[in-house]
C-alpha cells in the first residue's frame, strides 16, 4: 500500500538541490499530430531515432507497465558565461561546459526513485531525455513553466537556463496545477534574433538549427550556414540570451546552478581542435556532454568558426592549419571537404 505524499516528493527533489518540482498524471500528448507533421516534413534533420518509439513518446503509460503519475524537476546549469569575442575561441554552449548533465541528473533522480521505494511498494523509471518521453510537455502539465515560440521551457521569473528530469510512477500522486499560459505573448525576440530563421513560432526547423547542426549534425554542414555560425563550436545560446525571461531577476538569483554544472571553460581555442587527435578529443571531453560530438564533427565545427575569424582578422598559423587538412588524404572526407568550402570562402 503507498503512503507516498506529494510533499515528500517535493522534499526530496528539494533535498537533491533541483531548483523546482512538479507532478503530472500521465496521458497522451496534446501534440502528437504536430510531432508527427514535423517528423514528415523532415525537420529533425538526421536524428532519425526521432522516428522510433513515437507512441511510447506520446504516453508515459508505455514507458512503465501501470504508470499513472511523472514527478518532473528543474536542474538549473550555469548561464554566467562571458564569451570573448576576439581571439581563437570557440564557443561552447552554457549547459555543455560543466559536467555531463544525464549522468548528474540520473544519479540524484535514482536517488529519489531509491527513497520512495523504500517507503511504497510501487515501480520508478528514472528518465533524463535520452528516454523517449516528451519532457518538456510533461514538465508543463506539472506546472513548471510553459513552452515558449522557440520550444524550449519557460518558467515565470526563471527562465529557461535548466535540465528537465521525470520519474515515472505507478503511484497514483496528487497533480500539480498545470501550466497553460503562453509565456511569449507577442515577443519575437528569438525569432529575430536565430541567425539561421530556424524559429518560427512554437517550432523549430532542426536542419537550420546552429545547436543541431554543431551536435547531432553528422555530415557536410551547408555552406550558407556557415557564416551565421559565428563562433559556435559546440551548441547554441542566442534565442535563449535574448528571451525577457532570462534576464536576471530577483527570484532567477535565488535559483543558483548547480555545482556540478558550473565551469571555467566557454571556450576550446579552434587552432588546438584543429590538430586533436581522437587521444585529445576524449581526454578534453571526459565527463561532459560534449563528448557526443565525433572528431570528425568537432573539427568540421572549427573549421567554420576559423573561417569566420579569418574573414576579420590575419592569422597565419590558423590559415596553415585549414590548408593542411584541405590537402589531407588521411583525414575524414567530411573534414576535408569544409576544409576546401572555407577557404574558397576565406580567399574570395
Amino acid at each position: 500500500m503507498s503512503v507516498l505524499s506529494s510533499e515528500y516528493i517535493h522534499q526530496l527533489c528539494k533535498e537533491e538541490g533541483f531548483a523546482s518540482s512538479g507532478i503530472s498524471p500521465v496521458k497522451q500528448s496534446r501534440y502528437e499530430q504536430h510531432f508527427l507533421d514535423w517528423i514528415d516534413e523532415g525537420k529533425q534533420g538526421e536524428m532519425d531515432w526521432l522516428r522510433k518509439n513515437v507512441n511510447v513518446r506520446m504516453n508515459a503509460a508505455h514507458l512503465l507497465e501501470g504508470a499513472r503519475s511523472v514527478i518532473c524537476v528543474l536542474d538549473r546549469y550555469n548561464n554566467a558565461s562571458a564569451y570573448n569575442h576576439e581571439g581563437r575561441g570557440g564557443w561552447i554552449a552554457r549547459y555543455a561546459q560543466g559536467k555531463d548533465y544525464h549522468k548528474q541528473l540520473k544519479k540524484r533522480l535514482h536517488r529519489i526513485c531509491d527513497a520512495l521505494t523504500e517507503c511504497s511498494t510501487e515501480s520508478f523509471r528514472a528518465c533524463v531525455d535520452t528516454a523517449p518521453l516528451l519532457e518538456r510537455e510533461v514538465a508543463s502539465e506539472a506546472g513548471l513553466g510553459a513552452i515558449g515560440k522557440n520550444t524550449l521551457l519557460i518558467e515565470q521569473g526563471i527562465g529557461s537556463w535548466f535540465f528537465v528530469g521525470a520519474i515515472v510512477t505507478t503511484a497514483k500522486l496528487l497533480p500539480s496545477e498545470p501550466n497553460q499560459q503562453n509565456p511569449c505573448q507577442s515577443c519575437t525576440k528569438c525569432i529575430d534574433a536565430c541567425p539561421t530563421d530556424a524559429i518560427t513560432p512554437f517550432s523549430v526547423d532542426a536542419t537550420k538549427c546552429i545547436s543541431y547542426l554543431t551536435i547531432e549534425h553528422r555530415t557536410e554542414i551547408d555552406p550558407s550556414f556557415h557564416q551565421q555560425m559565428g563562433r559556435w563550436l559546440f551548441g547554441c545560446d542566442v534565442c535563449q540570451e535574448v528571451c525577457p525571461h532570462n534576464q536576471e531577476t530577483l527570484k532567477s538569483n535565488q535559483h543558483a546552478s548547480h555545482s556540478e554544472y558550473v565551469s571555467d571553460r566557454n571556450s576550446f581555442d579552434v587552432l588546438d581542435v584543429l590538430k586533436w587527435t581522437e587521444e585529445d578529443r576524449r581526454r578534453e571531453l571526459a565527463g561532459s556532454a560534449m563528448k557526443r560530438a565525433k572528431l570528425h564533427m568537432f573539427k568540421r565545427n572549427a573549421l567554420i568558426v576559423a573561417g569566420n575569424i579569418l574573414q576579420n582578422e590575419s592569422d597565419e598559423e590558423l590559415m596553415q592549419a585549414v590548408t593542411a587538412l584541405s590537402q589531407d588524404e588521411d583525414v575524414d572526407s567530411v573534414v576535408r571537404n569544409t576544409a576546401k568550402t572555407v577557404l574558397e570562402r576565406v580567399r574570395s
